[in-house]
């Protein structure tokens, strides 16, 4: 007569433990030989300069140019001809790094924009943006 087969309910955890040893070991081995990465954390109070305030020219519906200067002793928007606007933003830039924003009413012609930035940039003024207003309400 045969016996019936017992039925084995019970899981053989032993190679688990075998790995989990082995794999301990090795990370012990590796974990002194492993350079920590050094990390550069910025300084407390090194830039807290302000950026400078931007220079605004405005282009009228004839395409004439006002030039103002929120940084100066006299922020009034003064005209200037294409002459003496490149003079003065000229005089005006620190290392290139003053920004310049041009504003135009909707009623200016987008060409004399384009124009402007494109004089800007071949003086050398990197820095250029438009001034967009938004609507109150």
């Amino acid at each position: 007569m045969r016996r019936a087969r017992k039925s084995i309910n019970q899981i053989n955890v032993v190679p688990y433990i075998d790995v989990m040893l082995v794999l301990l070991v090795i990370f012990m081995i590796t974990a002194p030989l492993v350079n920590p990465g050094q990390i550069e954390l910025p300084s407390v109070g090194s830039k807290l300069t302000a950026p400078p305030l931007p220079i605004q020219v405005t282009i009228d519906k004839e395409g004439r140019y006002t030039f103002r200067d929120a940084a100066s002793k006299t922020p009034a928007p003064v005209p200037v001809s294409e002459a003496e606007l490149i003079a003065e933003l000229k005089a005006r830039q620190v290392g290139g790094d003053r920004p310049v924003v041009i504003a135009a009413p909707g009623s200016a012609r987008y060409q004399e924009v384009i124009r402007l930035i494109d004089i800007l940039q071949r003086n050398g003024i990197r820095k250029v943006g438009l001034l967009a207003e938004s609507k109150p309400g």
